[in-house]
């Protein structure tokens, strides 16, 4: 009983501050095919990207699809960084904000730009004890798979809120 209390009281807590889960992202019914592209070879951004437009019941175009059929997420550039954010008092750095840039647009099948090219930048921290950096490497790589997931994440958010916009206003022009 007390355990069902808590429950409801924190469900009630959780919706009086406003928490709400995100929509699913949902490319509507009539989007082309897209075809993700990188000027980093054999990214696994683009991988990721291309999992999540399937998830979100978008068609992902093959390497044989037409120009003019498909749409083009278009990821222009990817950089990785390490800043030390701490050292220690032999000045050697003792933790790490590993940041990750990704510059991208999104176009139309007919060539008109959607989301014009723009850059998200993420970043997380992380502890790297210079006489003890066993699990530094794993924990770094860990970092990066989280950091790639949650900027797939954000491109398509991004892509979705215009693509939500556009639907608003063209509903707006309709009545």
């Amino acid at each position: 009983m007390i355990r069902y209390a808590l429950t409801v009281l924190l469900a009630l807590v959780l919706a009086g501050c406003g928490f709400h889960l995100r929509e699913r992202l949902a490319l509507p019914e009539d989007t082309p095919p897209v075809r993700v592209t990188s000027a980093t070879p054999y990214s696994e951004l683009v991988t990721i990207l291309e999992r999540n437009l399937r998830n979100a019941g978008a068609r992902v175009a093959d390497a044989d699809a037409r120009k003019g059929e498909v749409a083009r997420l278009e990821v222009v550039s990817e950089r990785w960084g390490d800043l030390p954010i701490a050292i220690d008092e032999r000045g050697r750095a003792q933790e790490f904000s590993l940041r990750y840039a990704t510059i991208f647009s999104f176009h139309r099948a007919d060539g008109t730009e959607l989301v014009p090219q723009q850059s998200v930048e993420l970043a997380r921290d992380y502890v790297s004890p210079p006489e003890n950096a066993t699990g530094t490497s794993t924990e770094r790589e860990i970092l990066a798979d989280e950091l790639r997931r949650e900027m797939a994440a954000s491109i398509l958010r991004r892509i979705d809120s215009v693509l939500r916009a556009e639907r608003a206003h063209a509903t707006q022009q309709a009545h």
